[in-house]
């Protein structure tokens, strides 16, 4: 016998549970961010005060230009490595999230192809063709939003491709390693 009173609990148990695992990616995923920024902070003050100190014993302009290029240099090397931290923790998020829409969607669609047969079962006769229009349609649609899907996958995966070849191609340049004073 279909019971749509039932259905409608098993939908809301469904939704609680899943509003539950995004809320738990969010807080893991904030709890990383805010560990990486805390030990940027450590990591840059901790820099400060060697630079500081590197500063204060300078003896000539010569020393100074060098370590000027040498403070330019970990100040761009601690950057890069700071953004690919937070690349990685980003693209980490973002499959994670892209895990739980896929299992969402997967129980959904699951959901309603078992509700479109309990239906079908208690449809009157003769509904036949409304039947199987509703079913086509149904069909097509998850088919549509799987193709959407991939493609989706598909345009992240190159995206992701080309910024970590753009953070090698980063890592790999140097800077300047310092000028001649004129």
């Amino acid at each position: 016998m279909y019971n749509p009173t039932e259905q409608f609990a098993d939908l809301n148990k469904s939704n609680v549970e899943q509003a539950t695992r995004l809320a738990a990616i969010a807080l893991e995923n904030t709890e990383k961010l805010m560990k990486l920024n805390l030990a940027t902070a450590k990591n840059a003050w901790a820099q400060s005060v060697e630079s500081a100190q590197a500063v204060a014993s300078v003896k000539d302009v010569q020393d100074l230009f060098a370590l000027r290029a040498k403070l330019a240099e970990t100040g761009v090397q601690h950057a890069l490595a700071y953004s690919r931290n937070l690349y990685d923790l980003a693209s980490q998020a973002q499959a994670d999230y892209a895990a739980a829409s896929e299992e969402v969607w997967s129980n959904y669609t699951k959901g309603v192809a078992n509700w479109v047969e309990t239906a079908t079962k208690s449809a009157p006769a003769g509904s036949d063709v409304a039947v199987n229009a509703f079913k086509s349609t149904v069909a097509a649609s998850t088919a549509a939003f799987d193709q959407f899907q991939k493609a989706t996958k598909q345009v992240v995966n190159l995206a992701d491709a080309s910024v970590r070849a753009a953070a090698a191609q980063a890592a790999k340049a140097t800077p300047v390693k310092g000028r001649k004073a004129a």
